[in-house]
């Protein structure tokens, strides 16, 4: 993506000043305070000691499979699904042999349920995001729940039910775990955890402000949430060198790249010859489920949006759009940077997940929850 930047930016086919309009400071700077939350959780461990507490308590296999796909999916939609993966990943394979389960399967579901996490909230992903910030709608977060809420929820559920069947004979009806409770007390107090709190509540209270039409920027919810890291934090340079900055330079470069194709007019002759200007949630999915297997789904999205925009659709639209480009990443492998960052945790662990494997399960999962959500948007519309 930076080589493609560095390229038009050389040719000329983009001004060095569109480029920098191109990139869009609201993004940059939201993604940038997640990444230093994200970073400092990792670094202090609170996650682990938090996730530790939570899965003592699940008294067999079954129990614990559910909690863990709802904690990892549900902590996507406030920290984003490639931070969940980094911290995650590693646990993951911990837990796996605490609750003899295959850390395969435990690696699958920790890569479906952030993903499906994701999809009900404008800061799970990088492309809700985008989706959020350049769609201008009010109450974002309200408008992601009102529409993915409910059918993000049975699609976790649906991600149980799946690995439950295609890992049935590792499941033993007389499995039972030592109870060991994390000592309570140090976690608590550390700048991360405040950081953490302070997100989830920052998240909530726009939620609600914006039914009184007070409307909280994005980017000042991640920012002011990372402050307690920075200001407090006694590894607050380990945690800034920790933050991730090459995703942070993929998406300024990646803003250029696709103002630059999108000032070609390619892309826009070429859904209009083939007659794909009119959008229906259906088809928009379809497209975003499509489409992102073979240029990503950010780039989709970013290239995407403005022909939505202009063709004046509403928030269901959006919200397929969201579905669509966001469920790709459970289809196959290489649908989402989250996917790549559980492989390449379990490959250092000698742990592999192949293709074929990661498919066997997608492509079921996958296809009972675009049905899902399309029939829950299509309903509610």
């Amino acid at each position: 993506m930076c080589g493609g930047a560095a390229f038009v930016l050389l040719t000329g086919s983009i001004t060095p000043k569109d480029a920098l309009m191109a990139v869009s400071p609201d993004v940059m700077l939201f993604l940038s305070g997640v990444f230093i939350i994200g970073a400092g959780l990792f670094k202090s461990g609170v996650l682990e000691s938090l996730s530790n507490r939570i899965f003592s308590k699940a008294k067999n296999q079954d129990v614990f499979l559910l909690s863990f796909i709802f904690l990892t999916g549900l902590l996507s939609a406030v920290l984003m699904n490639d931070t969940v993966a980094i911290i995650a990943a590693p646990l993951a394979v911990t837990l796996s042999k605490k609750f003899r389960l295959p850390p395969e399967m435990l690696l699958l579901a920790l890569a479906f349920s952030v993903t499906t996490g994701s999809v009900a909230s404008p800061v799970g992903n990088p492309q809700n995001l985008l989706i959020a910030t350049m769609s201008g709608i009010e109450n974002p977060f309200f408008a992601f729940l009102y529409y993915l809420g409910l059918p993000t929820l049975l699609s976790l559920i649906f991600v149980y039910l799946c690995l439950r069947f295609l890992y049935r004979e590792h499941f033993k009806d007389d499995f039972c775990t030592d109870e060991k409770r994390e000592p309570s007390g140090f976690w608590f107090f550390d700048p991360s955890f405040l950081s953490l709190l302070i997100l989830a509540g920052l998240i909530l209270s726009s939620a609600v402000l914006s039914g009184y039409g007070i409307h909280i920027p994005l980017f000042s919810i991640a920012i002011i949430s990372a402050l307690p890291l920075l200001l407090f934090s006694k590894k607050r340079m380990e945690i800034l060198r920790e933050a991730d900055w090459h995703t942070l330079l993929f998406f300024a470069a990646m803003f250029v790249l696709m103002q630059s194709v999108w000032n070609t007019g390619f892309f826009q002759a070429f859904f209009e010859g083939s007659g794909c200007f009119s959008f229906t949630p259906a088809l928009t999915m379809l497209m975003g489920l499509i489409v992102s297997q073979f240029i990503s789904n950010v780039p989709f999205v970013a290239l995407f949006m403005p022909l939505v925009l202009s063709s004046g659709a509403g928030p269901n639209v959006l919200m397929s759009l969201a579905a669509g480009s966001t469920l790709a990443g459970n289809l196959l492998l290489f649908g989402a940077a989250s996917n790549i960052i559980i492989v390449q945790n379990a490959e250092k662990k000698g742990i592999c997940i192949g293709f074929l494997r990661f498919a066997k399960a997608g492509v079921l999962i996958t296809g009972g929850q675009v049905v899902i959500y399309l029939l829950y948007i299509l309903t509610i519309s």
